[in-house]
Parts: structure tokens; sequence; C-alpha cells
């Protein structure tokens, strides 16, 4: 049998740390959602970001007393900074489905003009 140079790394299951890429998924969902959320409501600026660090922070309460069940240092190899790292990726999730919905609800096409009551192309 092969050993490591980190003993701590024994004490984790590999089909199990495999298993956590659902974390990932979890918080990418939550970034789209909160994402989805900025835009409906036309957040801008810093109301923006601060629902999305309400959302990191929300998601990983509810994964820290659901999911690992107060202890996540047992299930995770990084504890809960693991738990309440974002990732680049969702950063930049949030931020493509907050434009995106923001320009869906809020913007108007500008080839369209309101003249004398009726839409025309300009």
């Amino acid at each position: 049998m092969a050993s490591t140079a980190d003993p701590t790394a024994q004490l984790y299951s590999l089909p199990n740390v495999l298993h956590n890429q659902c974390l990932t998924s979890v918080k990418f969902i939550s970034a789209c959602f909160a994402g989805a959320v900025a835009g409906i409501l036309g957040l801008q600026n810093w109301r923006g970001f601060a629902l999305f660090a309400i959302s990191v922070l929300s998601t990983s309460f509810v994964m820290y007393a659901v999911n690992c069940k107060g202890k996540p240092s047992r299930y995770l190899p990084g504890g809960v900074g693991e738990l309440v790292n974002p990732g680049q990726d969702n950063i930049f999730t949030f931020i493509l489905v907050w434009t995106l919905f923001y320009g869906i609800v809020h913007g108007m096409p500008s080839f369209f003009a309101r003249n004398s009551g009726s839409w025309a192309v300009i």
C-alpha cells in the first residue's frame, strides 16, 4: 500500500471527496439565482454585490447546518473556508446573469423609439 506524504490526506475517503463536487454545483446555482434576482430587482453597483454576499453566506450557512451538521471540517478538507469561499467562477456567473436579467427586464432596445403613441423602428 502506497503512503502519502500528508498523513491527514488519509483521513478522507476519495469517493466522498469527489462527491463534494455537488458543493460546487450548489454554489453555482445559488450564484445564478442571486444574479437573476439582482437583475430583476434592478439592483446596481454595491447593492448587487451585497446581494451576492448575502447569497453566499446564506448558502454556506444552510450547508453548514444541514449537510455538514455543524462540523464542516469532518466532511470537507478546507472546513468552513471551503463553504464560505464563493469561487472566481461563481462571481463571474453572478455578474453575467445579473447583467443579462437587468438588460431583459429594464433595458429597451435602441432600435425602437416611441413616436406619437406608436412604436417605430428607427
